[in-house]
């Protein structure tokens, strides 16, 4: 499942909120800071697949006339478009492999702005942000159909995509991310 903006300042958190309960780390300024890191590192890469599928879909919008005439499955045709420029826009596309890489700049990144100290190996560390990437992301469809079961059960009924939709549901979001400890 990919990252998206919505979720990247709760993911930010709960890579803080973990790495503080793991033990292994001392924060040295704080939970807010390695927060604010996680946070920098991961819309860093959300924006980079933005740009890859914004080209992605020019290149497809481009070649409309190409891709009705031969009959081609135009998502199917904009995922190997996506897989050509990938390495261009520097973006992994295997999500394991793409939260991996996330962790280990994470860690890094908190490291060398000394904001963590810790007596085991990096590895350790870096399992524990990905991990709550991970954790964070199987989640996130758990919680989305607990949302939408809520909204379901108001009497009143909120049309997805409206303003009033859109508050609710974030309201909703926030407090299940509360609820699960996740905020």
């Amino acid at each position: 499942m990919k990252i998206s903006l919505k979720t990247i300042p709760h993911i930010a958190n709960k890579v803080a909120i973990d790495l503080a309960k793991s033990g292994m780390v001392t924060m040295t300024k704080g939970l807010e800071p390695v927060s604010h890191e996680a946070e920098k590192i991961l819309l860093h890469n959300v924006k980079q697949e933005m740009a890859l599928e914004e080209k992605a879909d020019l290149i497809c919008d481009e070649n409309e006339e190409d891709i009705e005439f031969m009959l081609v499955d135009e998502r199917q045709l904009f995922f190997m478009i996506k897989k050509k420029l990938a390495p261009e826009f520097g973006v992994i596309l295997n999500y394991e492999e793409r939260y991996s890489d996330i962790s280990h700049k994470i860690l890094d990144e908190l490291y060398e702005e000394d904001l963590i100290i810790y007596d085991v190996t990096e590895n350790r560390i870096k399992n524990i942000i990905y991990n709550a990437i991970t954790s964070f992301i199987a989640d996130a469809s758990e919680i989305e159909d607990a949302i939408m079961d809520k909204i379901r059960t108001y009497k009143k009924r909120y049309i997805p995509g409206t303003d009033e939709f859109d508050i609710l549901h974030e309201k909703l979001y926030r407090e299940e991310m509360m609820k699960r400890g996740m905020q």
